[in-house]
């Protein structure tokens, strides 16, 4: 495996992209891919006038083995050390992390019935594509997969940043947002956004083949298993505009109320949805029953299930289960360690971090109960 070190200048409309530097020299190497967050990767490589020039802030890393991440150098640190030698320290994240310098604005406001692929997709094309100074050069739409982005929601959003907000509407929803290169012409290439949802490889389905991570089958090297409800909210009011009495609120939970020492809630400053919106030009009303449901929307987004979560070790030479061959970040696999007695029918993978070094390759992977 090597690391490929891109140069990117931009213009109004293209990413002009060339290859700096191939090197397999490096120490280490981090490479994180996260479901619901943006995943980053870290370089550790000797700090020598070749490799300075080469790991400057700003350009793109990427593996000649993965066509799907490439990352952003964000920062470098170099450090002396008479016995150990010069090392440079290369950090950034994916590139995803460029949705993070937009923000929403002006205010998206969907009163009707529409698909959450269509609201993100939208969303990113108003702040991030269109023809101004708040274009990213390059970006299009990619491709659209996965049943959890048909659900239909109305939802109003101001001024959040544009990243945050799309990654909370993947946990919401259970999906995943990824920016990718792809070559266009020549030198020029394309970021295309990609929307996409895990597959569900655990025993509770006859559809895919299983995939167990167990102690039994030797390919669970460490596991670590952690649960807690303390920050758990169920049960939202969300309040919208308006003064004391007279102040539009509603209430919004999952399924059946929860009651007595099983409810947990939630209030919600909802000031910010406007009883308005721009319908061809005009500035009109915004039906009651509809704004009820645009605060309906924000208290879901706000509710914060158990956490519940495990780390583990898995055999990175398994020919068992081969990583981005038989299974992915963000599916649903098994999880079981039968010394304790415990198992996860159904958790799923939200991040896997590759690292190599001296000792060779590992995976550590973070599991979440469904």
């Amino acid at each position: 495996m090597q690391i490929e070190v891109y140069n990117m200048e931009a213009d109004e409309s293209n990413l002009t992209i060339t290859l700096e530097a191939v090197c397999d020299s490096f120490s280490s190497l981090l490479w994180d891919i996260e479901y619901y967050q943006c995943g980053s990767f870290e370089v550790y490589i000797a700090a020598n006038p070749e490799n300075l020039a080469i790991f400057q802030t700003g350009r793109i890393v990427g593996r000649d083995d993965d066509n799907l991440h490439f990352g952003i150098i964000e920062s470098m640190q170099i450090d002396t050390d008479v016995e150990n030698g010069d090392y440079l320290t290369v950090k950034g994240r994916f590139l995803m992390c460029l949705l993070e310098r937009r923000i929403i604005n002006p205010t998206l406001s969907i009163t009707a019935d529409t698909a959450y692929s269509d609201i993100v997709r939208n969303a990113v094309t108003l702040n991030a594509i269109q023809q101004d100074n708040r274009r990213i050069p390059g970006l299009s739409l990619g491709t659209v997969s996965g049943s959890c982005w048909e659900q239909t929601a109305t939802l109003q959003v101001s001024y959040a940043n544009l990243m945050e907000w799309m990654y909370t509407i993947c946990d919401k929803i259970g999906g995943t947002a990824n920016i990718r290169l792809i070559k266009d012409v020549g030198e020029t290439y394309k970021m295309v956004l990609d929307l996409s949802e895990g597959t569900d490889r655990s025993l509770t389905q006859d559809t895919e083949p299983h995939i167990i991570f167990s102690d039994a089958y030797s390919n669970l090297l460490s596991f670590s298993y952690a649960s807690d409800s303390a920050i758990t909210r169920n049960f939202a009011y969300i309040y919208g505009l308006g003064e004391g009495s007279e102040r539009k609120h509603t209430t919004y939970c999952v399924g059946d109320e929860p009651a007595y020492l099983s409810r947990y809630e939630l209030y919600v400053d909802a000031k910010d949805i406007s009883e308005e919106e721009q319908v061809e030009g005009e500035t009109v009303p915004i039906p009651e029953e509809k704004y009820i449901e645009l605060l309906k929307t924000r208290g879901s987004e706000k509710l914060v299930d158990p956490k519940t979560a495990s780390e583990s070790e898995i055999a990175a030479d398994s020919t068992q289960y081969v990583y981005n061959r038989d299974y992915f970040v963000g599916d649903y696999v098994t999880v079981e360690h039968k010394r304790f007695g415990m198992i996860q029918p159904k958790v799923q993978l939200i991040g896997m971090i590759e690292a190599f070094d001296q000792n060779g390759r590992s995976l550590t992977p973070t599991f979440r109960k469904e």
